[in-house]
């Protein structure tokens, strides 16, 4: 008697088990197709100078409303008059001498704030008692703007560049203090338990466990400190200063100069924007074990 159950062919599809076992309905996931292509969930793979595109379209769009004569040369100067003026600036020493002082100003800020910031938050990060002196102070200091403590800071310090450079410094320490911490603390319990276990002393701990732990942390805290520099540097140089790009500006203010204006604030952009993609290089490459969506 011949077999009712027919046999499958390569043509005739899946088996009819498999069939019957699949599930069905509104709830059933979406079958896959042999050969269909899945969508990219994450983002593309980094273009080279990628990031100069969003500058790019803001020049190209000033440059236009500026052709166009939708911008009035009086209120906000075209690129072409920011860059004669800019030449011009160049060529009379007025531009190299400013910005040279402001970068001092703005490194020596870092510099101390950076060291401030992450040896605080190591010692309230590692110890109980540490974190009860330190965290409470500088989450005070978070909610207080620099420029609040300008009058006082002046009091204090005068106005010279020890003034100048321990606003940006506060600024920045803040910034690293709170991300470091934050990533510090963030480690996961195991990692010390393990190193009790080997037992590790203390500085072979904070080196093989803390740092690579509150490594990221570290970066985010440098890139938001970078940029706390920047702003403080900003404020400082308009506040009896009597040199910098910040001086250089006020100064204009006072003449109605905005193409010298633009070209201070072009400066400022042009040295936060390098700065960060120098932090970002660097972030690559300490953390190149890690696999981030940022490629």
């Amino acid at each position: 008697m011949p077999d009712p159950t027919p046999t499958p062919t390569p043509d005739s599809g899946a088996h009819p088990r498999a069939e019957a076992a699949a599930p069905s309905g509104p709830e059933a996931p979406p079958v896959r197709r042999a050969g269909a292509r899945r969508g990219r969930l994450g983002p593309a793979r980094p273009v080279p100078f990628g990031r100069l595109l969003g500058p790019a379209l803001l020049v190209t769009a000033w440059w236009a409303a500026s052709a166009g004569g939708l911008l009035d040369p009086r209120i906000l100067s075209g690129p072409g008059t920011v860059a004669t003026t800019a030449f011009d600036l160049v060529a009379d020493g007025r531009l190299q001498g400013n910005v040279l002082i402001s970068l001092q100003r703005a490194g020596l800020g870092l510099l101390f704030g950076v060291a401030a910031g992450v040896t605080l938050a190591v010692v309230a990060g590692t110890s109980r008692t540490g974190e009860y002196l330190v965290d409470g102070p500088l989450q005070i200091k978070r909610a207080i703007p620099s420029l609040a403590m300008l009058p006082l800071l002046i009091l204090w310090l005068g106005i010279g560049e020890e003034m100048k450079v321990t606003v940006i410094a506060l600024g920045v320490a803040v910034s690293v203090y709170i991300n470091t911490h934050a990533s510090l603390t963030g480690i996961d319990h195991r990692h010390v338990e393990l190193a009790e276990v080997l037992r590790l002393g203390r500085w072979r701990f904070l080196r093989s466990v803390v740092v690579p732990g509150s490594l990221p942390g570290f970066f985010v805290g440098l890139r938001l400190g970078v940029t706390s520099s920047w702003l403080g540097l900003i404020v400082v140089e308009q506040i009896n200063a009597t040199s910098g790009i910040g001086y250089m500006m006020f100064q204009a203010q006072q003449y109605a100069q905005s193409d010298v204006i633009i070209v201070g604030l072009v400066a400022y952009g042009t040295f936060g924007f390098a700065s960060d993609a120098l932090v970002r290089a660097v972030e690559r490459r300490a953390l190149s074990w890690r696999r981030t969506l940022a490629g």
